[in-house]
């Protein structure tokens, strides 16, 4: 068959081209629309019912709203997990399905189910479905805060972060959300300005008024009122009560209850009206300051770099249409970290090649040939992207980094080699130069002679690969594209060897073509052909050092450390402040202000620090107030303190802002991790420490206490 193959190939040769110029044009279209991340996303399927609960304690959410909605969901198609988290002001179902389930119609049917429940929960709560991405989606983050130099900000702090809230609630989340790729907007931080009323008891009393009443009466007058439509003179009016108040002054002067003076009972008579801020979950600081951040959540299967980059053109597009003297500023971009470690992969892979064509040039002794074989690694990679591009991969450390070079070529050099040394005797032969005509002919033959070992060589390379396809989960997730672009590679390399490989020595390797080896293969020969002269004479001198060395290599692989994967190095640490159980939102806040003082303070190596306390407004990744992660940005490595004349590791200048913060700021534990590896922890084992345990049990006082005998 193989031989049919090489007949038709060297009878169709300018087909065979045009293929290949299909074949780079296909794969640069592939290239440029190539998913690019830096590390696969390993998340399951999943899909999140939040419920904001203001006001029941965490026992009465379980019962109340979380059971209910959990008993409606049981038995959903292709689920594989129910979990849920209540909690107070929160409360979170979360249910995972199998890979490859149509996302989208998963939704639906959740959605479905959740109008059946509505009746049964309490009053005024609206369970909402979590945006449509995954656990590594939050790809933007940025602070909207006013200019030091501002002249229109509000006195305090807090007038200032209500102000934010309403710039970024009704200006920059609506504009923002609008970008291709971007499922939704979260907020951290910031207060929301309300209307707070402050009833006097006494006052209520002596009025003749109840708090229900009072409630009654102020809901009556806070909405605008419609009716309908009256005809006069041949023209339509529409009829309106604009009753609703819009500030604490309208609020006062409500009338509550008309007694046995001319003036009616104000509600300014009875209770304080002021402007406050709702009640709060969570909170955020950067620099060591009270702050609003903003976090764009990315699509699920979206391309990363893309989207980021993306997210940062609109946010400067929005920034022109902010207040004078307000700022939007990224503190947050993982578009940098994908930018940073793709170019580590394009580097490791271009100086491969060149290591390869070098030693190509070396040991075949004829630039042509090399530069035939040499043509396998580009367009290997292009027929790869393409088949990434199909499969919807995407291209990350994992995938792009595994691909060897030295495999890639293997086909294509044993064949190219057997060419140019038929050529070469052929030439030798005749004691004349070939023909067009003769050189196509040798060359089939040539190709005929090694086809088969070559095809059965490489496809055995492949098949090597096929074990990994069966892993599933997120083993599965984390090396199956590792092992599909490897393939992919392979398999173009192989067609290429076996079609374009011969037609371009039939065209190329014209002229005068040597059938010796060169010096450096001359050389080689000399030192191993006595070296193995010296083996077959005395063998059991050869295979018992190996026996013994194989042994030894079984001692030392026994007490080697294992990892599910080595480590990437972001650039940058995250900091997970673990405060009392008991702390209040207030307290945490004062705590982080001064953790990131003292940090920004004694290590210069931080450009930039900023903090998520509690849950956001989105509640993809729900804390307790006394919980906090701290995202600290660093200067690049070359600007970092010595130590006996070597610059610091990155592992160390966590331990020394570790061993800083419990030293100075008394009253909370961290964990040192990156925001990547923070997040992968927590989708694969729920925590965000790489070692964790769970205590089960029925007595609540004893979980609390066993959980602080294992901490």
């Amino acid at each position: 068959m193989l031989n049919y193959l090489l007949e038709a190939v060297m009878r169709q040769r300018v087909a065979v081209l045009l293929g290949t110029l299909v074949l780079i044009g296909t794969g640069i279209w592939a290239m440029l629309r190539l998913p690019i991340d830096a590390v696969p996303d390993i998340t399951n399927p999943q899909v999140q019912i939040n419920t904001a609960v203001p006001a029941l304690a965490p026992e009465e959410v379980e019962k109340l709203v979380t059971f209910p909605i959990e008993s409606e969901m049981a038995g959903l198609p292709e689920m594989v997990e129910l979990r849920s988290l209540s909690k107070f002001g929160l409360s979170q179902v979360t249910m995972t399905f199998k890979d490859g389930v149509d996302l989208y119609r998963t939704r639906q049917l959740v959605t479905e189910r959740l109008q059946g429940v509505l009746d049964e929960l309490p009053p005024g709560l609206s369970p909402r479905l979590a945006p449509i991405a995954t656990g590594l989606g939050e790809i933007y983050y940025y602070t909207l805060d006013y200019a030091p130099d501002a002249k229109d900000k509000p006195a305090t702090r807090e007038a200032q972060l209500m102000a934010l809230w309403q710039i970024q609630e009704y200006t920059v989340k609506p504009l923002l959300r609008g970008t291709p790729g971007v499922a939704e907007v979260n907020r951290s931080g910031g207060h929301e300005r309300e209307l707070v009323i402050q009833p006097d008891p006494a006052k209520l009393a002596a009025a003749g008024l109840s708090l229900d009443a009072l409630a009654e009466i102020v809901e009556q007058n806070t909405v605008n009122a419609g009716g309908g439509y009256i005809e006069l003179g041949g023209e339509q009016l529409i009829v309106r009560a604009p009753t609703r108040v819009t500030s604490a002054e309208e609020l006062e002067k409500l009338p509550l209850k008309f007694g046995a003076g001319v003036r009616p009972i104000l509600l300014g008579d009875v209770a304080t009206v002021a402007i406050g801020s709702s009640f709060r979950t969570g909170a955020s600081t950067h620099e060591g300051e009270e702050a609003l951040i903003g976090a764009a959540i990315m699509l699920a299967g979206e391309n990363t770099r893309l989207v980021a980059q993306s997210v940062r053109v609109k946010l400067e597009e929005i920034q022109e249409k902010l207040p004078h003297g307000v700022n939007i500023r990224t503190v947050y971009d993982r578009s940098e970290l994908v930018n940073r470690t793709i170019h580590t992969v394009e580097k490791n892979l271009f100086e491969g090649a060149v290591l390869v064509i070098v030693v190509l040039f070396l040991l075949l002794g004829n630039f042509r040939a090399a530069f035939i074989v040499a043509l396998v690694i580009p367009l290997s990679m292009l027929f790869a992207m393409t088949g990434m591009v199909r499969l919807g991969l995407s291209g990350n450390l994992m995938s792009l980094g595994a691909v060897d070079f030295g495999l890639i070529i293997d086909g294509a050099v044993v064949m190219v080699e057997n060419i140019v040394r038929h050529l070469g005797e052929k030439q030798h032969a005749l004691g004349r130069k070939l023909t067009p005509t003769e050189r196509a002919r040798e060359v089939l033959r040539s190709a005929k002679e090694v086809a088969n070992p070559m095809f059965f060589g490489v496809l055995i390379i492949t098949v090597v690969y096929l074990p990994i396809l069966a892993l599933q989960g997120i083993e599965g997730k984390m090396f199956t594209p590792m092992a599909v672009v490897v393939m992919l590679a392979l398999g173009g390399s192989l067609v290429l060897a076996l079609t374009l490989m011969p037609v371009l020595c039939s065209f190329l390797l014209g002229g005068n073509i040597q059938e010796k080896d060169n010096w450096l293969v001359t050389l080689v020969k000399r030192i191993y052909t006595p070296l193995l002269t010296f083996g077959l004479r005395f063998r059991w001198l050869v295979v018992l050092p190996m026996v013994a060395l194989f042994g030894f290599s079984l001692v030392i692989f026994s007490r080697l450390g294992s990892e599910f994967i080595p480590q990437l190095d972001e650039g940058d640490i995250t900091l997970q402040f673990i405060r009392s159980s008991s702390a209040g939102l207030s307290a945490s806040i004062e705590l982080q202000k001064q953790s990131e003082t003292i940090l920004r303070r004694d290590f210069p190596e931080i450009r930039d620090v900023f903090s998520r306390i509690g849950t956001a407004e989105v509640a993809s990744d729900p804390m307790g107030p006394n919980v906090s992660d701290t995202y600290v940005m660093l200067h690049p490595r070359e600007t970092w303190r010595k130590i006996d004349g070597h610059t610091i590791t990155k592992d160390g200048l966590g331990d020394l802002m570790r061993k800083r913060m419990l030293d100075l700021v008394p009253g909370q534990n961290l964990l040192v991790s990156q925001p990547i590896q923070m997040r992968f922890n927590e989708i694969m084992a729920g925590s965000r420490a790489d070692l964790i345990c769970k205590v089960y049990g029925e007595s609540y006082d004893e979980l609390e206490r066993l959980a602080g005998e294992v901490r």
